[in-house]
């Protein structure tokens, strides 16, 4: 048996970051989902209600890439108080060919972080306008502060606003952010963060709707990110009836646990309508935005094809050393 890289969450940060390169990658997953041959079966997600936590187990085989990850990521949100973070977790690599581990990746919930800040990027690039200039994040957690990261990276973003149930955590985000190149501010007002933006992203695990169809205004672009379990739901249904363009991660994944879940419940989107997905958007943009007054949105469940492109591209960074 081949030795196995065992790599820690400060070696992975050293070498891989939220980028356009790592953008890029992330963008390539969604394309190979568009393109056929990726195996990915659904989510093993388990939800734990007396400690206010969840599981979720996700893999894909991508074709074309060295190997393939199993990625285990807990989400236990009451460990702030407690001094932790609300994420953790790690991913196991195996090789695409012979199926034998080649590493141990103890990211402690980073390289998702990383990607699914990514993803936040990849929507807004093939989504939004492309002169979006103001954004609203919903939420003042680290992915908060990681979508707007990405944002900054696709979009001429140079204003934005920070919105969360805690005000004192919302405003201590945006004065951390808060540049002369980037003006950050916080609202105690969901409806006056969405009317701001361009661009919105929630980024919380509300069980409730958080963002209101009658804030949307035209030529926006919504990304929801935090509905990843079939509990959750950040947009209420009606903002489907606003939006011109509904795109989702992955379909099947979306009906079950996404803002699409809910919005079937309700009515607001048809159960036999067609639901299109980010990487088919990627692969053909003329069924992405069409005018710069539509408002569009996105509903990002998260997918193992994301975590074997991070994955295989953080061992990659490493390969050189063995």
């Amino acid at each position: 048996m081949t030795d196995i890289l065992v790599l820690t969450e400060t070696q992975l940060r050293q070498r891989i970051h939220l980028d356009r390169k790592t953008i890029a990658i992330v963008e390539g997953a969604f394309r190979g989902l568009a393109g056929g041959g990726v195996v990915m079966p659904p989510v093993l997600s388990m939800h734990l209600p007396d400690v206010n936590g969840e599981v979720d187990i996700k893999t894909a085989y991508v074709p074309g890439l060295a190997g393939f990850a199993v990625k285990i990521s807990p989400g236990f949100f009451d460990n702030p108080s407690k001094g932790l973070p609300s994420t953790s977790g790690m991913m196991t690599v195996l090789d695409s060919q012979t199926g034998q581990v080649r590493a141990v990746l103890l990211d402690n919930g980073y390289l998702t972080d990383i990607r699914t800040a990514a993803a936040g990027g990849v929507a807004a690039r093939h989504l939004a306008r492309s002169d979006a200039t103001r954004a609203a994040i919903f939420g003042a957690g680290l992915q908060a502060r990681l979508q707007l990261e990405a944002l900054c990276l696709v979009r001429p973003i140079d204003r934005a606003v920070i919105w969360a149930r805690d005000l004192t955590r919302a405003q201590d985000l945006a004065a951390e952010l808060d540049s002369a190149d980037l003006r950050v501010h916080a609202t105690a007002d969901p409806a006056e963060a969405a009317g701001f933006a361009d661009i919105i992203v929630t980024t919380t695990p509300a069980t409730e709707p958080i963002l209101c169809a009658e804030w949307l205004h035209a030529g926006q672009h919504i990304t929801a990110m935090g509905s990843d379990q079939s509990g959750k739901n950040e947009l209420e249904p009606a903002c489907f009836t606003r939006a011109a363009l509904y795109v989702a991660d992955r379909a099947s994944q979306t009906r079950l646990m996404g803002e699409l879940r809910a919005a079937l419940q309700a009515g607001t989107y048809a159960a036999d309508a067609p639901v299109p997905e980010l990487g088919q958007i990627i692969a053909q943009p003329h069924l992405g935005r069409t005018d710069p007054d539509q408002i569009t949105i996105c509903d990002l469940t998260g997918t193992g094809a994301q975590d074997t492109a991070i994955a295989t591209h953080a061992l990659a960074a490493f390969s050189k050393d063995t």
